[in-house]
């Protein structure tokens, strides 16, 4: 498919799309942001080829789609950019290899993440996407029901980016600190997706329990839930080359980073757009239990 800009290569029948022919660095008009955002929103994750962004042309890019968020609600941030986490997994053992949704344990998790890749290996390091507005859509009908009427707790008790900026001889020490401040809200399991209108499974690595389900009953709930999520039918693999970018919704994927790549350097940015309250199907947003995310979604405007 061509636009009136760019080119757009669909990558399976579900999931993702290359974008070609637009340079991220450059001016985009209005229009090319437009249609770069449906897009998205039809595809869930885009991906740009060998772009020449740096720190702050990242920023800028991410800034055409909204309000920025800090890196972190609790890790630090790429020095003198105080919205790009740097995600150096040469310096750790600890990978990012497990399910997830960006920071669901806040009230206000983000819109949408930017991933600028720094330093790739030259075997290994893929990312995988999931489509969860489809694994929604496979759901048997008894037990969408189900999932329609529950919500779930998710915190930060652990969290990945810790391990990944950290050395692994003050691993430990980081995820004191990091837990020290605990963030914890309770999210529909079935959200409502404030653009598309699509209902989708708003689960993944932080979620710790299903309200009204004991802590085992909710692990095998959320373990069936995941089983539609990471269908292959639901996925998209992207095999990295350095300058590359991925911008995906982060109110309709979960994604899983591979860690098949030995001690070889890794090295990703992430910049992430402000989100807002989750709803469910019956009309009710998402509660505060820990935790106050205000300075994490203090952005700038764009």
């Amino acid at each position: 498919m061509t636009t009136r800009h760019f080119d757009i290569r669909p990558l399976t029948g579900t999931i993702g799309a290359e974008i070609a022919g637009v340079d991220l660095a450059g001016s985009l008009s209005d229009d090319a942001v437009h249609e770069i955002r449906e897009t998205l929103l039809a595809h869930k994750v885009v991906f740009f080829r060998d772009q020449k962004l740096d720190a702050k042309s990242q920023i800028g890019f991410a800034e055409r789609f909204g309000k920025l968020t800090t890196a972190h609600p609790t890790v630090p941030a790429l020095d003198g950019h105080p919205e790009v986490l740097d995600l150096d997994y040469g310096k750790s053992s600890g990978r990012a290899n497990n399910w997830h949704t960006d920071v669901t344990f806040v009230d206000r998790p983000p819109l949408g993440s930017i991933l600028r890749a720094v330093v790739i290996p030259p075997v290994g390091g893929d990312t995988l996407w999931s489509n969860t507005a489809a694994a929604y859509r496979d759901l048997p009908d008894h037990l969408r029901y189900t999932a329609d009427r529950l919500w779930a707790v998710h915190s930060n008790a652990y969290d990945y980016a810790v391990a990944a900026v950290a050395e692994d001889d003050d691993l430990k020490r980081r995820r004191e600190v990091f837990t020290s401040t605990l963030y914890e809200t309770i999210h529909p399991v079935v959200r409502v997706h404030p653009e598309t209108k699509e209902p989708v499974l708003f689960i993944g690595g932080f979620v710790r329990q299903i309200k009204g389900l004991s802590a085992g009953e909710s692990r095998d709930f959320v373990r069936l839930l995941q089983h539609y999520v990471t269908r292959p039918e639901n996925t998209v693999r992207w095999r990295w080359r350095a300058g590359d970018v991925a911008f995906w919704d982060n109110r309709a994927t979960q994604h899983y980073a591979v860690a098949d790549y030995g001690n070889q350097p890794r090295r990703v940015q992430r910049v992430t757009i402000v989100g807002d309250v989750p709803v469910g199907l019956d009309g009710r947003s998402s509660e505060v239990v820990k935790g106050d995310s205000t300075a994490y979604n203090s952005a700038k405007a764009a």
